[in-house]
């Protein structure tokens, strides 16, 4: 373990493509922690802050490095994150704590459950089907997470001993039970597996369950919503060094979701226009104890924060609002990062 030095996972995939929604390399250089090299693949780099270094590698790994200390700090899905948990759990009988101490705020999908030719619900269709067959069949990217779903539905509905067996096996081996539920683990195309009937439901990772639905599938049950998420495991505590420099790499990225759709407004206002621009800052709720002021002899300086997404007070309309009040010199500053003090972080 190297312990001047923060190790963190940096994912494959959707959140580092520049042309895709994840923007993880616009929010790493905002937060003051430019990359070189993550956006081609890799190796990942630090340039500037050489005591962090990259490790890059997939979502569906980070928990488990994280569990053994090959990473210190991870980007990762809720669901990545648990299915490794899931998996220490079921196949090694260990139990390892992991936390996520931020949310990105992006990468949401959610974890369902899919079915053909289902029209009752999800209990009164799982009643049926275990009552009919001893052994049953799912395929799922996720078989950790399908597992524990299912334990938890069999138990409910009466079936927990009965069917508590299972087996986490390849598509399409030869079943290593005879009763029970056998999960064949996927990449990917879940949906043809349960259309063609290879088993009789599955898990899938869906953001608008359009594939779902192209599929003539039906969704009828959903475990769980997930998001990328900054994720550690508490033993890093123990490691001073490594500790602060988490805390330091959290804050800053903190500070850079923080300032998304946000932008500084800066403008003067005439001593006799100072009490009305006042009272409409007050009145919208355009800070929080009290405005930032600078007082001059015949013109006070005002900054204040805005959020661009804001329908109720679009900045357009807030900038026209203030100039017919008085303002003057009105200066619109974009943030790249906006940190409320340390207390933002819980860690």
């Amino acid at each position: 373990m190297n312990d001047e030095s923060l190790i963190i996972g940096l994912p494959a995939g959707s959140l580092a493509d520049p042309n895709r929604g994840g923007s993880l390399i616009e929010l790493l250089k905002n937060a003051g922690f430019p990359t070189r090299g993550y956006d081609k693949g890799g190796p990942s780099t630090f340039p500037v802050t050489s005591f962090l270094l990259g490790w890059d590698g997939r979502p569906q790994e980070f928990g488990s490095q994280l569990a053994v200390g090959e990473v210190d700090v991870a980007i990762g899905g809720d669901d990545w994150i648990r299915e490794r948990m899931l998996e220490f759990k079921y196949e090694y009988n260990q139990a390892i704590e992991l936390r996520k101490v931020l949310s990105l705020e992006r990468g949401s999908v959610r974890i369902v459950i899919i079915a053909d030719g289902v029209t009752d619900s999800c209990d009164v269709w799982l009643r049926g089907l275990l009552a009919k067959k001893k052994l049953v069949a799912m395929v799922s990217e996720m078989p950790y997470i399908a597992l524990e779903w299912f334990k938890a539905k069999a138990q409910a509905l009466g079936f927990g001993e009965s069917h508590g067996a299972f087996s986490v096996q390849k598509f399409k081996t030869p079943p290593r039970i005879e009763s029970g539920i056998v999960i064949y683990e996927t990449w990917g195309k879940t949906e043809a597996k349960v259309k063609n009937a290879s088993v009789d439901f599955g898990l899938e990772i869906t953001q608008t369950g359009s594939a779902i639905a192209n599929y003539g599938l039906r969704i009828i049950d959903e475990i769980m919503a997930s998001e990328a998420g900054i994720w550690v495991n508490p033993a890093i505590r123990n490691h001073p060094v490594k500790y602060d420099l988490a805390r330091m790499f959290i804050l800053n990225l903190y500070g850079s979701i923080f300032a998304e759709n946000k932008v500084l407004l800066l403008f003067n206002g005439r001593t006799a226009d100072v009490p009305r621009l006042m009272e409409y800052l007050k009145s919208n709720r355009l800070f929080g104890d009290e405005p930032t002021i600078k007082e001059g002899v015949n013109f006070t300086e005002f900054t204040i924060k805005l959020d661009t997404t804001n329908k109720v007070l679009p900045i357009a309309k807030a900038r026209f609002e203030l100039a017919t009040l008085g303002a003057t010199h009105i200066e619109t500053i974009p943030l790249d990062s906006s940190i409320p003090g340390l207390d933002a972080i819980d860690f």
